[in-house]
């Protein structure tokens, strides 16, 4: 909850230089704890941290760094039970964990900051919640990439239209793409493993922007709070909001590639497709319409894309006029990143969901992939392989038959082959095994192919990577 505001705890807070306290509109556009709250746990972790490495350099004394650490443990406490108060006039979270420890232990509280500045502690905090994202999505990636695989295997061998320009293109297998999107989702995962291996150094020590002289241990506290080592330039530490660009650039990926499923979702879910049917957990009705079944979790996702791309280019556009180091605009780096990953980790949960509750309609991937002559780059390479055509011959031979089972109304192995061979003479009754959409799909068998050989060779390997 919050409180109204308290000129007078804002000048002291940060004050001695101020006679008074700011204009009722600039506390509200400086004030950031509506929003940063968030980080409370990270906050309060790095304090804890900085605490233990100042008592261990002779900075501060055990009882204060003890008081500390206990006070910091209460003010946790009372964060996560709903007993504690935001103060908007205290700015941000630092400075409402800081007001109410001293509150707690007294003086000892007001030794904390020595040898950091806020510009250090959020760029820890941020950096902490960030990398603490990294590890959900990774975590939310996986599932929804065994997901897929689970829907893979079962559908290996059943046939299903492949599109280009969303038409019948050749014939593929279920399992083939579903494991396709397995493999985006597996370089999405890579995308914010990087991501947290860059951003996983210390930027606490670098106090405002030039260090400080106090002899502090940047390697205990960056030990401590699980990083990998501390930053190594204390201006780029204060200043560096790659981590966070790095975070939504590979959100917008990975929400660009649920929205493509989703796009398939909405399209295969109508009833002029009737590929899949999505249970009645993602699924809505009309208020007017009584037999609508509408795939709305997949279009509310295909639009939080939309919310995550806004986020990725509203950040670019805060930091990209930005001199070194510290500057106020840096403040709306965070709910742009909050609202970008909160919309990321549901997408992912709401997708797993649906993609685990699919039902896929064989018969009618089967009949819709044998439509459009699909198989007649089949045709086309029977005749390179077995006549020896010249492929560009082949192709429009091909073509021909396609017009001449067109004008009749019919499919290419519907054609008799005293109609194929007015066309071109070496044409024979072998060139019928490599028709069928079943016969199409068995034939793909180069690594990375349809053939259901292939797929379950897929499904194995990545059944074994995912666990």
């Amino acid at each position: 909850m919050t409180a109204s505001p308290d000129p007078k705890a804002a000048n002291q807070m940060w004050g001695g230089r101020f006679a008074s306290g700011p204009d009722a509109i600039m506390q509200a556009i400086n004030a950031s704890i509506g929003f940063d709250q968030r980080l409370y746990a990270q906050d309060i972790a790095g304090s804890r941290a900085h605490a233990a490495m100042l008592a261990a350099t002779g900075i501060l004394g055990d009882s204060d760094a003890q008081a500390i650490g206990e006070g910091l443990l209460t003010v946790l406490s009372e964060i996560e039970t709903g007993a504690f108060q935001f103060k908007v006039e205290l700015e941000d979270i630092h400075l409402n964990v800081e007001s109410r420890l001293t509150e707690i232990i007294g003086d000892p509280g007001k030794r904390l900051h020595t040898g950091r500045s806020r510009n250090d502690q959020v760029a820890v905090d941020f950096r902490l919640w960030v990398r603490d994202q990294c590890d959900q999505a990774i975590a939310g990636i996986t599932g929804l990439m065994r997901a897929f695989v689970a829907q893979a295997d079962v559908g290996a061998d059943w046939v299903m239209p492949g599109f280009t320009h969303l038409q019948t293109a050749q014939p593929v297998t279920w399992g083939h793409h579903m494991l396709a999107y397995v493999e985006m989702l597996a370089r999405d995962r890579s995308r914010f493993e990087d991501a947290r291996a860059r951003m996983n150094e210390c930027p606490l020590g670098a106090a405002a922007l030039a260090g400080t002289s106090f002899p502090i241990d940047r390697h205990m506290t960056a030990k401590a709070l699980g990083f990998d080592r501390p930053t190594a330039n204390s201006l780029d530490s204060v200043s560096d909001r790659d981590f966070a660009l790095e975070f939504l650039a590979a959100s917008s990926i990975c929400a660009m590639h649920l929205s493509r499923f989703a796009e398939e979702l909405v399209i295969w879910s109508s009833a002029q497709f009737r590929f899949v049917r999505l249970s009645d957990r993602w699924t809505t009705g009309s208020s007017i319409m009584p037999q609508k079944k509408n795939p709305d979790a997949a279009e509310l996702l295909r639009a939080k894309l939309g919310r995550i791309l806004g986020a990725t280019v509203a950040l670019f556009t805060i930091m990209k006029g930005l001199a070194l180091t510290y500057s106020k605009d840096m403040q709306e780096d965070k709910e742009q990143v909050f609202d970008a990953a909160d919309s990321l980790m549901l997408g992912l949960a709401a997708m797993t969901g649906m993609v685990g509750d699919m039902t896929a309609n064989r018969e009618v991937l089967e009949a819709s992939a044998a439509s459009g002559f699909s198989t007649a780059t089949d045709l086309a390479d029977w005749l390179v392989k077995t006549l020896n055509l010249p492929f560009r011959e082949a192709h429009h031979v091909t073509g021909t038959l396609v017009a001449l089972a067109e004008k009749k109304g019919c499919d290419l192995p519907d054609l008799m082959i005293s109609e194929m061979t007015t066309v071109h003479p070496g044409i024979t009754q072998d060139v019928y095994s490599v028709l069928g959409v079943q016969n199409s799909v068995r034939s793909r068998l180069s690594y990375g192919g349809t053939a259901p050989a292939r797929v379950r060779e897929q499904v194995a390997r990545w059944q074994a990577a995912l666990g």
